[in-house]
């Protein structure tokens, strides 16, 4: 078959990476669209993989900015799949729901969010969607009739430990002196789902590198702009190198959502501070149910700070967040082999 994945986030390329050479690999032709979205056309290029920009210029993220980019990657795919006669559709984005819908090719959406966490999203691509595919904790209101469930999480497709080991002799390139080290991840939060949603600012993010200081090396990884006191803890790290640094940092602390939980996926504890803080099932499942890191309102920094002195001075830090890893990891299964089964099913 011919098969389009149409990516829009760098964490969307990791979470079908697998799946995409296991079609390669079995005879399918792949094609790989993609939109500019902070390191993703970096991934793929460390990948070598061959892909299509089809929004190389981005978009504004106005309102007008929104709805023009949608129209040209709307074209654009539809174009593309007419031209490579594309038999199914897959991937994180609203245009390939559109133009399956419109030549009449099966389009599947993947989307760990709660319908109401990504309104825009969900009002745009659902209804035209031949099958969503979501965690079990995800609630898709109106579209759960069309929703195929499966019990684990976008970030067990990659973190599974059937598909990715940590590389201790990465750390090389980035560690000084074999020290014990944090990642701080500081998000844009201007995705049309983010609007009035606040995360670290830069007062919260010097407390909190005060706190840190004694105690190893700091990593700053930021997508918006950053005072130029906090500017010498920011690092250029290879993106294809993130996991691995990650799976081996003593604790996490960011405002994003896809790295505090590949964070708790990979056993390292996670301090999530953002508006979007109990609203979102996946994570609140991480949180609650595996007690793999703790999310934190924009109203609650001080309980961030208790809660990070109180992390640094826990005796077995490492070892009681591997149990409880370990229990996750026998409750949920290997998302990719469950997207195996699902492409092969569709294609009979």
């Amino acid at each position: 078959m011919n098969i389009l994945f149409h990516l829009g986030h760098p964490a969307h390329y990791h979470l079908f990476k697998n799946v995409i050479d296991y079609l390669k690999n079995n005879g399918d032709e792949v094609y790989i669209l993609i939109k500019k979205k902070d390191v993703l056309e970096e991934l793929l290029i460390s990948s070598k993989i061959d892909y299509y920009n089809i929004l190389p210029e981005g978009r504004k993220n106005s309102k007008v900015g929104i709805a023009i980019g949608q129209i040209k990657q709307d074209a654009a795919v539809f174009k593309f799949v007419i031209r490579n006669k594309i038999d199914l559709l897959l991937g994180t984005s609203v245009s390939i729901t559109h133009v399956g819908k419109l030549l009449k090719i099966p389009s599947i959406v993947f989307n760990e969010d709660d319908a109401d966490v990504v309104p825009l999203f969900s009002y745009l691509s659902y209804p035209f969607a031949s099958l969503i595919v979501s965690p079990q904790c995800c609630n898709n209101h109106q579209w759960n009739k069309k929703t195929l469930f499966y019990n684990s999480y976008h970030e067990l497709a990659y973190l599974h430990p059937n598909n990715f080991i940590p590389n201790k002799d990465i750390l090389t390139k980035y560690i000084k002196n074999k020290q014990q080290y944090f990642i701080l991840r500081f998000s844009s939060l201007n995705a049309h789902h983010d609007s009035g949603v606040s995360g670290i600012g830069n007062k919260l993010a010097s407390e909190i590198i005060s706190i840190l200081k004694p105690h190893g090396q700091i990593i700053i990884n930021s997508e918006r702009e950053i005072e130029s006191d906090l500017e010498q803890y920011r690092m250029n790290i290879n993106p294809i190198d993130m996991h691995h640094l990650l799976a081996f940092a003593k604790i996490y602390i960011g405002d994003s959502q896809t790295m505090a939980a590949e964070a708790g996926i990979l056993g390292t504890p996670f301090l999530r501070y953002n508006d979007f803080v109990g609203k979102i099932g996946y994570l609140n499942e991480l949180e609650k149910d595996f007690e793999l890191g703790y999310g934190f309102k924009t109203n609650q920094a001080n309980q961030l700070k208790n809660r990070l002195n109180e992390l640094l001075y826990r005796n077995n830090l490492e070892k009681e967040w591997a149990l409880r890893r370990q229990l996750m990891l026998e409750t949920k299964h290997d998302f990719s082999n469950f997207i195996f089964t699902l492409v092969e099913y569709i294609k009979g």
